[in-house]
């Protein structure tokens, strides 16, 4: 599978993160039972605007990952897979492309009833730091630690 960095200035890569997020949300919207998730009411131009590096599949855009690099570490901010590629090997694929591309340690954070994601990170060396609750469920923060 090849993983590209993503220009989200581009309208077409743009609209095709926006609707893959949008498909990939409303699962686990489904999966934690809560569908205050912010990300669901995000617009295009919200999106777009967020400061983050996009890596992803490349023509035609079934996967993503939203992340920023500072000198504390990595933040993964998303992780979408549209459905009809879940099981693929694509969301491992695109958290191997992240961990060459960045140093220090990564952090995460996904509905703690997510156990497809939970187990993804955890199967990559991810522990659990802490459970959060927030208004209308609860998150999981995962964090990997690196040299």
């Amino acid at each position: 599978m090849r993983i590209v960095e993503l220009d989200l200035s581009d309208d077409d890569t743009a609209r095709a993160v926006h609707a893959v997020g949008q498909r990939s949300y409303r699962v686990e919207a489904g999966i934690i039972g809560f569908d205050g998730i912010p990300a669901l009411r995000e617009t295009l131009a919200q999106t777009r605007a967020l400061p983050l590096r996009w890596l992803g599949t490349g023509n035609p855009v079934v996967a993503f990952v939203g992340f920023t690099e500072s000198a504390g570490g990595v933040d993964i901010d998303r992780l979408c897979v549209d459905p009809d590629w879940f099981r693929r090997g694509v969301a491992r694929a695109l958290l191997t492309a992240v961990l060459a591309a960045t140093s220090g340690p990564v952090e995460v954070h996904t509905g703690a009833a997510n156990a497809p994601a939970v187990a993804l990170y955890e199967s990559v060396g991810f522990v659990r730091t802490a459970t959060i609750d927030v208004p209308g469920t609860r998150l999981a923060r995962l964090r990997l630690e690196r040299g």
